[in-house]
């Protein structure tokens, strides 16, 4: 994994190129990032990587161990602790960097990892896109999961069954999204098209894996 960063999705608008084309952005703020901690290979830790922390948080709700951590590294106390690992300390940043949206230039592509929207109890035709039985002809199961299993061989329901059940909530990486604007000045990233999870949801935004970054 490459460094990225800790955001807040703010909502969706949409910008205008200088042709006069509409592009749909997501908003989303990292501007309280802060780096907590340089971890190297050649050091205690044994790997290469930073931790970063976003969102003030009051002390009183922090933790003592994390209190102290915090004021060991000179940061005031965060919500939301991640790391980013990188293949050799020769890619990590200084102790005293300052990580913000500079870190993403426009034009570069990026993957945004988020936890998608809460669906409640959903049956088979939105949890798993079934097609339904026949909704005619006297046919009285429309959108039933139908057979799940035989009293013969196997004798039992197979495990990961598809079944009507809690929908939504769930680890969700997005890939392959352009930075249309990097405001330093806002704190925020402007991103193609939308990224999962509500208004207000944290989400992770790294140098996509599978198209490279663009030429310095």
């Amino acid at each position: 994994m490459a460094i990225g960063l800790i955001g807040k999705k703010l909502g969706m608008t949409k910008v205008y190129t200088d042709k006069g084309e509409a592009i749909a952005v997501t908003v989303v703020d990292v501007s309280s990032n802060a780096l907590l901690q340089v971890k190297t290979k050649s050091g205690k830790d044994g790997y290469s990587a930073i931790q970063l922390g976003y969102e003030d948080q009051k002390e009183s709700r922090v933790t003592k161990p994390l209190l102290g951590h915090f004021k060991k590294f000179g940061v005031s106390p965060k919500r939301i602790i991640k790391e980013f690992r990188v293949s050799s300390d020769d890619q990590l940043p200084a102790a005293d960097a300052k990580i913000d949206a500079s870190l993403f230039s426009n034009g570069q592509w990026v993957d945004v990892i988020g936890t998608s929207k809460g669906k409640g109890f959903q049956g088979v035709v939105k949890r798993w896109n079934f097609a339904g039985q026949p909704a005619t002809h006297g046919h009285m199961m429309h959108r039933r999961p139908g057979s799940i299993g035989c009293r013969l061989t196997p004798g039992l329901v197979w495990k990961n069954q598809k079944m009507p059940g809690h929908d939504g909530v769930d680890r969700v990486t997005t890939q392959n999204l352009k930075i249309v604007q990097s405001r330093l000045e806002d704190g925020v990233l402007l991103i193609s098209g939308s990224i999962p999870g509500n208004k207000g949801s944290i989400v992770v935004v790294r140098p996509a894996k599978k198209k490279l970054a663009p030429a310095k």
